[in-house]
């Protein structure tokens, strides 16, 4: 729950940064001469590029929770069985033993929304975030029907 508000609060600033932004590249349009229209319209550009991140982001935790939900519901979350240094952190090795094994099971059923869940943590424990990204759409995308990018 301590996530998710505070996600929803840096949400909230990002968008009055985007409003704040957005204003002055309007301020700079209204100055009228070329150098200040040509940077107002860049500055336009940024809450644009922003709220579509956001909105992205947004869109992709949302699902990826509720896979999480469904999956816990099954009884099929994986059991984290990673070794840890004192200081807290993931052993390499260990995370490289548990990768090794989601990646076989994800070839034995590559149509299976579940396994690439399963890979995606793996791979997140791993600190692979951008595969771990990607397994988690593959992840999505099969759960929810859509066509799977290669």
């Amino acid at each position: 729950m301590r996530a998710k508000i505070t996600y929803f609060a840096l949400a909230a600033v990002l968008v009055v940064y985007f409003v704040l932004v957005g204003s002055r590249g309007v301020l700079l349009i209204r100055q009228g001469t070329p150098v200040t229209v040509a940077f107002g319209a860049a500055v336009l550009v940024l809450p644009f590029i922003g709220c579509w991140f956001l909105w992205q982001t947004t869109v992709f935790a949302r699902d990826a929770n509720r896979l999480a939900r469904e999956l816990e519901a099954e009884g099929g979350l994986p059991v984290d069985e990673l070794a840890r240094t004192p200081s807290g952190r993931v052993d390499r090795d260990s995370a490289d033993a548990v990768f090794a094994r989601r990646r076989a099971e994800t070839q034995e059923a590559p149509d299976d929304w579940r396994a690439w869940f399963r890979l995606a943590i793996a791979y997140h424990d791993a600190r692979d975030t951008p595969r771990a990204r990607k397994a988690m759409q593959r992840a999505i995308a099969l759960h929810d029907g859509k066509p799977v990018r290669a």
